[in-house]
């Protein structure tokens, strides 16, 4: 059995760098949340050279819709979404300065190259275990995108979220070219 590799936000370049293609991690420290939406507006944002409403340099974001939390919990089920739905966007959000994304599945070519190019990762967290996953998000609050109700951006703190490094900064991959 493999050593975890403990990870703390925002992600240095050498931290990213020494990971590979199925290291376990454990990651602690802020990320955001952001999905669909949120991802289309900051990319606008990044084309018409205006501030962002976050820091993405060092910055992981988990791609996630939480629900609404229960009574004294910071947060509802927090289970990643579909990672390739992300995929128009993510390249622009890497050359921005993004160290690290969480979702589940596959990442497209366009992704992986920008990967490896500005060295940063991809994560995999386990599909349909939101509520476990929950457990691991410590605070949460709203920074941008209120409108955007479940799908706005939060500033979420991890302690030991358990994830895989799916995709790494050397082109590396968990999954099988052939079921890309």
């Amino acid at each position: 059995m493999s050593e975890i590799v403990k990870l703390h936000t925002p992600l240095a370049e050498g931290a990213v760098r020494s990971l590979r293609a199925g290291d376990e991690v454990s990651i602690s420290g802020p990320v955001y949340s952001a999905r669909d939406m949120a991802h289309q507006r900051l990319c606008a944002l990044l084309e018409s050279h205006e501030e962002l409403p976050i820091d993405l340099r060092g910055s992981v974001i988990y791609f996630v819709g939480p629900t609404p939390s229960r009574t004294g919990r910071p947060i509802g089920s927090a289970g990643p979404t579909t990672s390739t739905r992300m995929d128009a966007f993510s390249p622009k959000l890497i050359e921005a300065g993004l160290k690290g994304m969480i979702g589940k599945g596959y990442r497209g070519q366009a992704v992986r190259q920008a990967l490896k190019r500005h060295g940063a990762v991809h994560f995999s967290a386990t599909g349909g275990a939101g509520a476990l996953l929950s457990r691991h998000i410590i605070a949460s609050e709203i920074v941008a995108y209120e409108d955007l109700g479940t799908e706005a951006i939060r500033r979420l703190v991890l302690r030991d979220f358990p994830a895989i490094v799916a995709y790494d900064s050397h082109g590396q991959s968990v999954y099988k070219e052939s079921d890309i």
